[in-house]
C-alpha cells in the first residue's frame, strides 16, 4: 500500500483550474502548473509550442507558454512525466475573465423563480435567455460555495448549455455574452461568489473564501476582474474604510496574478431602504448608502478600475436583489470594451468634474457626456438638492445646459453644498444619450 501510494502521488498532476474545454488567454504568457515528483522532468506542449520544466523539491512545476492568438479552433493541452500524460481537450484560446462578489453577483442564470420579475419588457427575460443560450465560444468555469475542501471546488470548464449555466453568475453571463458579440474571439469566464460576504473574506490572508475560491487559480492567464458586491460592508459599518478595504483586495489580487495593470471593474450598489431593516448591526439613516456611494466611487483612484452606476435598475426599494442582472453584465462589458478593447463606446454615466457659482446658480460640469445631458423622463432633472442657511437641504431647481446641469442656489447661503442624488431611496432621471446613470454625489463650496 505505500509502494502504491507514493506511485500515486509521484504522477504529474494539473492544477484543478485546468480542464477540457477551457479558454486560454490570448497574447499573454501562459502559465501552467500542478505537481508532480521532486525533479522531475514535465513536458508541457500546446499549440506547437512545447516547454520542460523540473518539479522543485517541493514538487511543484510550473511552465510558461508562449503568447497565442485567438482561435475557435479546438486544441489539445498535453502534460507528461516519466509515468503518465494528461491530455485535455476542446480548448479554445481568446478572453478570459474572473467575476466575484456576493449575492448581486452570485445571483444565477436560474434564479428566476426565486425573484421577484422585473415590470418592464420581458418579465421572463432571464428565463428565456438561459433556456436559448448555447454558444460554443463561451466557455464556463463555475467554483461551488464550499471552503471545506482540499483543492478548488469546481467540476471544470464547461461548454454552455442549460445545465452549466443553471448555477452561474447571471451578471457575468451577460458580460461574457457582450464581448463574444463584440469581439467575435472566444471568451471564458469564471464565477467564484458567496452571498452575504463582506470585502476582506474575499482578500488575501483574512477570509478562506479567498484561500479556497481564489487562490487556488493564481496566476491562470485572464484579461482581468469584474466585482459586485458591498451591500455587506455597508451593513456592518464599513463605510469609512472601504476604500482601504477595496485597495488592499485589488492590489493583493494583482500581486497575486503577477500583474499590477490588470482591470478591476466593479458596481456600484443600488438604492435601497437600509434605513428600513431590522437586526442589523449597526443602524441606518437615508444619508448611509449615499455616502458608501461615496466610497464606491472614490476606488475609482485605484488604477485601472471602472464603476458600473446602478440607481435606474430596483422596482423594489425593499429588495436587495434588483432584477436587470443583463443590464449590469452590459454595462461591466461596455467598461471592457472601452478601455481593454479600444472600442469608441460610452462606457460611463455622467460624472461630476468640476463646479463654480455664477451669480445664484451652482454650475455642474459632467464628464460623459460629450454628446449632451438628457433626463430618462423629458423632464428636467431631478434629485438636486442644495443647503440652507440653517444647515438643513432642500429640493432644486436645475435644467440641463448641453453638458452642463444649472441649480438654482439658496440666497444667502455661505459655502453652498450640492447634493445630487443623494438619498437611500434616490433614482435620479439624469442620464448622457447612451442612457447611462449619473453618479451621485455631494459637492461643498468653499
Amino acid at each position: 500500500m505505500l509502494a502504491l501510494t507514493t506511485v500515486v502521488k509521484a504522477e504529474v498532476r494539473l492544477a484543478d483550474v485546468f480542464s477540457s474545454n477551457m479558454v486560454l488567454q490570448q497574447e499573454q504568457p501562459i502559465p501552467v502548473w500542478g505537481t508532480a515528483e521532486k525533479g522531475e522532468t514535465v513536458t508541457v506542449r500546446f499549440s506547437g509550442k512545447t516547454q520542460k520544466v523540473v518539479a522543485d523539491p517541493e514538487g511543484h512545476w510550473m511552465a510558461e507558454l508562449a503568447p497565442c492568438r485567438a482561435a475557435f479552433k479546438p486544441q489539445q493541452l498535453r502534460v507528461a512525466g516519466k509515468r503518465n500524460a494528461i491530455v485535455l481537450n476542446n480548448i479554445l484560446v481568446g478572453e478570459v475573465w474572473l467575476a466575484s462578489g456576493q449575492s448581486n453577483m452570485e445571483y444565477s442564470m436560474n434564479n428566476h423563480p426565486q425573484y421577484v420579475k422585473p415590470q418592464k419588457g420581458d418579465p421572463d427575460f432571464l428565463l428565456h435567455a438561459w433556456e436559448k443560450a448555447s454558444n460554443p465560444h463561451i466557455r464556463l468555469l463555475y467554483i461551488e460555495k464550499n471552503v471545506n475542501c482540499d483543492t478548488l471546488p469546481t467540476q471544470g470548464w464547461k461548454m454552455t448549455d442549460q445545465a452549466s449555466l443553471k448555477p452561474f453568475s447571471a451578471a457575468a453571463w451577460f458580460f461574457a455574452q457582450m464581448l463574444q458579440d463584440s469581439l467575435q474571439v472566444p471568451v471564458g469566464i469564471i464565477s467564484t461568489s458567496w452571498g452575504g460576504t463582506k470585502i476582506e473574506e474575499w482578500t488575501p490572508g483574512t477570509g478562506r473564501r479567498y484561500a479556497k475560491m481564489v487562490e487556488p487559480m493564481a496566476p491562470f492567464a485572464i484579461r482581468g476582474f469584474i466585482w459586485y458586491q458591498g451591500e455587506s460592508n455597508l451593513i456592518d459599518g464599513d463605510t469609512d474604510i472601504y476604500v482601504s478595504k477595496m485597495e488592499r483586495l485589488v492590489n493583493l489580487w494583482r500581486q497575486a496574478w503577477k500583474n499590477d495593470s490588470l482591470p478591476f471593474y466593479y458596481v456600484q450598489i443600488s438604492p435601497l431602504m437600509y434605513s428600513q431593516r431590522k437586526g442589523d448591526p449597526v443602524p441606518k439613516t437615508w444619508l448611509d448608502l449615499p455616502r458608501f456611494w461615496d466610497a464606491q466611487t472614490a476606488c475609482l483612484r485605484i488604477p485601472h478600475t471602472g464603476m458600473v452606476v446602478t440607481t435606474d435598475i430596483p422596482e423594489r426599494l425593499n429588495d436587495i436583489h434588483p432584477p436587470y442582472k443583463w443590464i449590469v453584465g452590459e454595462r461591466l462589458a461596455r467598461l471592457a470594451l472601452h478601455d481593454i478593447y479600444g472600442r469608441n463606446i460610452a462606457y460611463s454615466g455622467p460624472q461630476l468634474a468640476s463646479a463654480r457659482i455664477e451669480g445664484n446658480q451652482a454650475i455642474l460640469e459632467f464628464s460623459h457626456a460629450e454628446d449632451g445631458l438628457v433626463t430618462a423622463d423629458g423632464k428636467d432633472p431631478d434629485w438636486f438638492y442644495v443647503s440652507q442657511r440653517n444647515g438643513s437641504f432642500a429640493k432644486a431647481n436645475a435644467v440641463i445646459d448641453g453638458t452642463c446641469v444649472k441649480v438654482t442656489l439658496s440666497p444667502q447661503t455661505q459655502h453652498p453644498v450640492v447634493r445630487f442624488g443623494y438619498d437611500e431611496v434616490a433614482q435620479p432621471n439624469l442620464r448622457n444619450k447612451a442612457g447611462l446613470p449619473a453618479v451621485p454625489f455631494e459637492y461643498r463650496f468653499e
